[in-house]
Parts: structure tokens; sequence; C-alpha cells
């Protein structure tokens, strides 16, 4: 009776095991693909070349992974958009999702390729469409860390009290498996990887250096899909490099903003372009603060429009005596008469306002002397010359 039973066991061991197996890893687009992949939609798997067209999903079967690093090498259509699943289910309902979209016309310009969406959205994409790229997906205890082409352009580590909106209440760490779709166009994968990590890390040193969600407002921005982007940031006193850190620390993106004019950090076409070139795969937008009277004659309008957007304000300019006046600098303010001073101030804001830019900034700026008075200056008459 007892060798009956303990055959009982092992019969049903072996069941199990067959059943369910071990769980993937390895090379997960080998010659047992299709048989490791649940496919819907217009979807296929030839020859370890994975094609996902619009709509269409490719499932993971039998995942329950937690600790990983997943490596993919995808390319994406002018169109094509999508996401990559983790810690998921077969619905799609639970987990994490990274953004794939390259598009430049796409009008949710806030959720570009690497974005861990609804947490930290990117507001650009450092590879581009048609273009064969690497992404990395590293999951070590409570930290998420994604790298496209080897550059880090996410790093999250989910807290005790993570903030999560009833919409996303499942957008949690657990386990689960993964599951690519595509949205639109076509998605092309012709390489997916998938090491198994240890439960090594230490969790209590990574919750110490997560983000307290309780009152982080930067985390309701993005769980709300409002795009997060401090426009109008100068590397002054920190690298690209560093920025860069930054912004992944505390899921701001940054529009860098290099000042550009006479007497100014970048003087010239060319010193732009190098700029731009030193820039590459760079994750920030890129804007042009237009500096002086004479930035649209100093800089072309090609090497302007190599920009995202260009700003400018009325901050520097030349006095009616000649002096060039920069506001902000006390030693520059030349004062006469503060009501005729404000009025010459007024006339320079109308004259800028006919400059090729995008934004004008820093609009009603008065100089310290003056600006202890500032509503009585700012009179609604000269509001309006401003405004009209």
């Amino acid at each position: 009776m007892k060798n009956s039973t303990f055959f009982v066991m092992i019969l049903s061991t072996l069941l199990w095991t067959a059943c369910n197996g071990p769980k993937p890893s390895g090379d997960l687009l080998g010659e047992k693909a299709e048989a490791l992949w649940e496919l819907q939609g217009d979807a296929t798997i030839s020859d370890g070349f994975l094609t996902l067209n619009e709509g269409a999903t490719a499932l993971l079967k039998k995942g329950e992974y937690d600790n990983f690093e997943l490596t993919l090498t995808l390319r994406l259509t002018e169109t094509g958009k999508g996401f990559l699943a983790f810690h998921s289910d077969e619905a799609m309902t639970k987990g994490y999702r990274v953004a794939l979209d390259n598009d430049l016309t796409d009008e949710e310009w806030w959720t570009k390729t690497g974005s861990l969406l609804g947490v930290r959205n990117l507001t650009k994409s450092v590879v581009k469409s048609n273009e064969w790229f690497d992404m990395i997906l590293r999951v070590e205890g409570n930290a998420i860390t994604i790298l496209l082409n080897g550059t880090p352009v996410v790093e999250y580590i989910e807290p005790a009290t993570p903030y999560r909106t009833e919409e996303h209440a499942l957008q949690l760490l657990s386990n689960g498996t993964f599951a690519l779709k595509s949205e639109a166009g076509t998605i092309e994968v012709s390489a997916i990887s998938l090491a198994l990590l240890p439960a090594t890390t230490d969790l209590s040193t990574q919750l110490a250096d997560a983000i307290d969600e309780t009152d982080d407002q930067i985390i309701r921005l993005h769980q709300e899909n409002f795009p997060v982007l401090d426009y109008h940031v100068h590397l002054k006193g920190i690298s690209a490099d560093e920025a860069a850190a930054q912004s992944r620390r505390y899921g701001i993106n940054y529009a860098l903003a290099p000042n550009c004019g006479i007497g100014f950090p970048i003087t010239s076409n060319e010193e732009v372009l190098q700029y731009l070139k030193e820039m590459e795969g760079q994750p920030f937008i890129q804007a042009m603060q237009g500096e002086g009277r004479e930035w649209p004659e100093t800089f072309s309008k090609e090497v302007r429009d190599r920009f995202d957007y260009v700003f400018t304000d009325a901050l520097t300019f030349t006095d009616r005596k000649g002096r060039r006046t920069r506001l902000w600098i006390p030693e520059e303010v030349f004062i006469e008469d503060e009501e005729q001073y404000m009025d010459l101030i007024v006339e320079k804001i109308v004259a800028v306002m006919q400059e090729p830019m995008d934004v004008y900034v820093n609009p009603n700026f008065l100089p310290d002397v003056m600006n202890d008075r500032y509503d009585a200056f700012w009179t609604d008459e000269r509001m309006d010359r401003v405004i009209t």
C-alpha cells in the first residue's frame, strides 16, 4: 500500500511538471519560441523574429517572475506604438508597463519609449523609429531600471507606500509574466533574453532611498498622465550626466536651454551645432534661449529650427543712451526717471514680441530697485500694451 501511495505521488509530481514545467528563461525567441508565447491578433513568430501588427499581443506563458533582467532588441515603424508589460497577468490588468513610442507626431508627446507609464513618463525618446535599439528592463527587489542602448532612462524605487490613483491601483510590484502589445503600427522584435536574478537585494536600504510618495506631487502628476517637464533648465555647475541622474531620481523631465547670444556661452551657428552634437543620446528636450536683441541675426533659422523650441525675454537691450542693459544686474541698470524707465521696459517687451520665438519668458520682470513697487508700475494701461 505504501509503495502504491509513493508511486501515485511521483506520478502526480511528474504530471505537474509536464503540465507546468520550469519558468522559461534564456533565449525566448529560440527554436521553441512558438511554444513559449501565446499570440493574439496579427502576430507571428518566424525564424527567431517576433512581429506584432496593430492590436496584436504576445504573452509569455508560465510566467511568474519577480527579480529578473529582460533584454530586447526592437524596432518600431514610423507610427509604431505599444508597450511591454511586466509583473502582469493574462489580462494585463496588473503590474507595470513600459512605453514603446517614438512617434514625434503623437499628440501624447510625454510618454515616449522607455517610460514607466504612469510613474516615470519620459518626454524625450533617445531612440528613433525604423532603427533597431536595445532595451534592458531590470527588477531587483523594489528597484526598476530601464536602459535604452545602454543609457539609463528610468531608475525608480517603489516605496513602502506607493501613491496610486484608483485607475492604477494594481500598478505595483509583485510577480507575474511579460506581454508585448502593439497599439498602432508595427513592432518588430529580433531578440528577447531573460535572466533570473537572485532575491538578495537589501530591501531596507532600497526603501530608505525611495521617494516618499505620501506627499510627493510629481507622482501625482504622472498618475494623472500630466506631462512633467521643466521647460527652462541651465547646465550651470552641473554636467549633463548629473542632470540626467537628477531627472531620473525625481521623475522630472528637463528641457536644457543654453544661453545663445553675444556675450553668452554660445555665440555662433558652429557652436550651436557642436553643442547639439554633444547632446546626442541625452534624454533632454533641447531649447534655445535667445539672448540680447541680435540673436535672430546671429543664428540662422536653419540652426534655430534644430531646437525643439526657442524662447527669449526682454531682459537684455540697449537703452535710449546706447548703453547695453541687463535688467537682472543692478550695475547695468541706469534709471534717471522711474516712470520713463518703466515705459522703456514696456516698449522693449512689445518689440521683443515680434522676434521669431516660440515662447516669451520672464514676461513682467522688473529690476531690483523697482520690484518692491511692482503693482504700481504695472498699470492696466501698460499691461494692455503688452497683452494686445
